[in-house]
């Protein structure tokens, strides 16, 4: 009797809508403390503290223009035909400053990037200048000949145009890209302060697994889990350990479990979530003490995904089944590291797309659909990639969004709008 009621247990499972295990899993989350890095290293990273601006930027005026530093009243004149031949008397190259003040008749021959001379309030592009002396564009001395006429700030990018002393440049939570790395750089910030990566460890269950380099066996099957959740790991921020496959044996979990649980932020499993003989992450997460968050979620693929509590420490227990693996992962895990690591936004985007072809759903579930985007004559469409079971891997790769498919649906229609989930 004891032996059936265990069993039993193992079906009495409660669907919590998606969005109830999302926030379940979100109030778990703890941020990692930070660290600094150096600039080359922070691409990637989420930064841990508000950046402001040491100085103005630009700091000071400057050139927008290969050309002359004029003073613009002296071109008054120019229309109708009518030149104005100014006396160069300087060249002000890029990183130097000019050291004669620009008077009424005189000019500066400045380049893109150069500091506009005392005294300058217009620059006119060389394109639009002659030399009379050689008839060709360079200054470097003599005079030079204007027949356009110049607005005062005309061509000169003016002190703090882009930021002002002082001024919050980038906020906590924000993901470092090649364009804060250039933004970090002009600031001279050499060392950025980010958030600590978790550290996730990441194990796959069943006895039927083998590494990828290992031959087939008669009734295994390699392992794709866990190379796949490295990757999705690193993808989303996080440190990913890879700690191999557990054999379906409870207290090898049970042990090998705890040790990942004291060691690492936060642990990671696919397999053995279901209800069969064999599975023993559902078996672990009911044991007494396990602080089980949920063992069920209204979501397919990947309704077994399960999450515990033990020791202050997260486990997200995955499906078995790559693609559900994969979405839930994409759902539950990257919101959680993002929240982890102190994302403004852990979600994914949600777009809106047209639906390219019927889709009929069974069960009354929300069921995510592995698909792809199209631009098609200034539209976006979804198109399911392919073969929608939780076990198929090929669709993961074929496909860069989600369609969401609401739990009272049970038909979409080709053309209907659509709510889709963006993939990295």
């Amino acid at each position: 009797m004891g032996e059936e009621k265990e069993r039993t247990g193992r079906f009495e499972r409660q669907a919590l809508p998606l969005m109830e295990a999302h926030r379940l899993l979100m109030e778990q989350a703890v941020q990692g403390g930070s660290e600094k890095v150096p600039l080359a290293q922070a691409a990637g990273r989420v930064l841990a503290e508000e950046i402001r601006a040491s100085h103005p930027f630009p700091a000071f005026d400057r050139s927008a223009m290969d050309g002359y530093a004029i003073r613009a009243a002296d071109t008054e004149r120019c229309q109708d035909g009518e030149s104005l031949t100014l006396r160069i008397v300087e060249e002000i190259p890029c990183g130097s400053v000019g050291t004669v003040p620009i008077v009424s008749g005189t000019a500066a021959r400045i380049m893109t990037g150069a500091p506009i001379p005392e005294g300058a309030d217009a620059v006119v592009m060389l394109e639009m200048t002659e030399t009379p002396e050689t008839g060709g564009k360079d200054g470097g001395g003599g005079t030079v000949r204007i027949q356009v006429r110049a607005e005062r700030g005309q061509h000169i990018t003016r002190r703090g145009l882009e930021l002002e002393e002082g001024e919050a440049v980038l906020l906590p939570g924000t993901d470092i890209g090649p364009g804060e790395i250039a933004m970090l750089a002009a600031l001279g910030i050499p060392e950025v302060p980010v958030i600590r990566r978790p550290r996730v460890a990441v194990f796959a269950t069943g006895s039927e697994l083998l590494d990828a380099g290992v031959p087939l066996e008669p009734g295994k099957i390699r392992d794709s889990n866990s190379p796949m959740l490295t990757a999705l790991l690193s993808q989303c921020g996080a440190e990913a350990v890879p700690l191999g496959v557990i054999a379906d044996d409870l207290e090898q979990a049970r042990s090998r479990i705890q040790m990942a649980l004291e060691l690492y932020d936060l642990v990671l499993t696919t397999g053995g979530v279901s209800v069969g003989d064999y599975d023993i992450m559902g078996d672990l997460v009911r044991e007494s003490g396990a602080g089980m968050l949920f063992n069920k979620v209204a979501m397919r693929p990947g309704s077994v995904t399960t999450a515990a509590v033990r020791g202050g420490k997260l486990l997200l227990a995955l499906s078995g089944n790559p693609g559900a693996c994969y979405v839930g992962f994409q759902l539950l895990a990257r919101p959680l590291i993002g929240r982890m690591l102190g994302r403004r936004e852990p979600d994914l985007p949600e777009w809106k797309a047209v639906l390219a072809e019927d889709y009929r759903k069974k069960g009354n579930f929300t069921r995510l659909v592995r698909a792809r985007l199209e631009a098609r004559e200034g539209r976006l469409y979804a198109v399911p990639s392919g073969i929608d079971e939780s076990s198929v891997t090929v669709t993961i790769m074929k496909s860069d969004c989600l369609i969401v498919v609401p739990e009272d649906e049970t038909r979409l229609a080709a053309g209907s709008e659509v709510t889709v989930i963006r993939l990295p």
